[in-house]
């Protein structure tokens, strides 16, 4: 889709803080982090909510996050985490994904920058 933020991050067009590509999927650092090493997966195909994702390309997001999400854990020492997604209107980006967002069961403000934490989990 022409004017998709996400469309233009994985077309390159805008920059983002890639964690993870492969050609089904991208997981980036979201832009404005509820916890430290809050991510996004997002299909690379435009896919506007859940109800219009193939089971198939579900299938192949939950597989990715069930790899990122340990790794995020130990990497930033986070004691869980939360997965997200939004549907209907309060889906701020109209391109189907799912937050990865850690808990440190302790604070919720992120004490580290985007790009401190992104070169922890890189």
């Amino acid at each position: 889709m022409k004017d998709c933020v996400f469309c233009k991050i994985i077309k390159g067009e805008i920059p983002a803080k890639k964690i993870f590509e492969d050609e089904k999927v991208m997981v980036i650092m979201d832009a404005n982090p509820q916890t430290d090493g809050h991510v996004l997966v997002m299909p690379k195909e435009h896919v506007t909510d859940y109800t219009e994702l193939s089971d198939e390309l579900l299938q192949h997001i939950n597989k990715v996050a069930k790899e990122i999400a340990p790794s995020l854990m130990k990497k930033l020492d986070a004691k869980a985490m939360t997965f997200v997604v939004n549907y209907g209107d309060s889906q701020a980006v109209k391109h189907f994904h799912l937050h990865l967002i850690p808990d440190y069961l302790v604070k919720t403000k992120s004490e580290k920058t985007i790009d401190e934490v992104y070169e922890i989990i890189k």
